[in-house]
């Protein structure tokens, strides 16, 4: 009897551990899943549009390639030098590099320097290309407050001789307004939209042959 009594009562506190040892692995995976996106204001064109004709021809914006590590939608960041880290629960609507092409092509646009600029994939003939890769953007941890880093290289061809008229690598740091993964959400469109001007400037330096730009291969 006395061996009945002890076998039930393993039997629940076993039955009891499972059902906690579930619920605790449930609250784990079912933690709400926050993704966000990369856009810019109302106010981040790179320069003023110009009331005239555009003095550029068509711009092919190729497909940037992002730097491995940081080519996922998983929002990176650093607490360590040359370790990268991943929120569990925040991540972006797509790897950055990808989310950057529509931005950038929104303020190239705004410029009003070109008379049109076309994403890759296309059959259009453009009369410019854009190449984008070595896409880095993480929060880094290193310093406090902890910042937000934007970086990308940019080469310029001339079409449709693949003539490169200017390389240059892009970096921008944005302060974060709090410590965690929204606070570099924020501080990440900041730095999105004070890097695009300046690919804005610099790209419309190149084709128009502006001095101090910095367009050097």
């Amino acid at each position: 009897m006395r061996a009945l009594v002890w076998l039930y009562r393993s039997m629940g506190i076993g039955i009891v551990s499972l059902a906690l040892a579930g619920c605790l692995s449930l609250s784990r995976e079912d933690r709400p899943i926050h993704t966000f996106t990369l856009s810019l204001g109302s106010s981040a064109g790179g320069t003023t549009a110009s009331a005239g004709k555009p003095g550029a021809g068509i711009l092919v914006v190729n497909v940037p390639v992002g730097q491995p590590g940081f080519d996922t939608p998983r929002m990176a960041y650093m607490q360590r030098p040359y370790e990268v880290s991943y929120y569990a629960t925040h991540q972006w609507a797509d790897p950055p590099a990808r989310m950057l092409t529509p931005v950038l092509v929104q303020a190239l646009e705004q410029t009003g320097h070109w008379r049109a600029i076309v994403p890759m994939p296309t059959s259009v003939r453009g009369d410019h290309r854009m190449d984008i890769d070595q896409v880095v953007l993480v929060q880094d941890f290193l310093q406090k407050p902890s910042q937000v880093r934007v970086a990308l290289r940019i080469q310029l061809l001339k079409l449709p001789e693949y003539l490169v008229l200017g390389t240059r690598l892009f970096d921008v740091a944005e302060e974060t307004p709090n410590d965690d993964a929204y606070g570099g959400v924020v501080a990440a469109n900041r730095a999105v939209e004070r890097l695009v001007k300046e690919v804005a400037g610099w790209l419309s330096g190149c084709v128009s042959g502006v001095q101090g730009t910095g367009c050097s291969r």
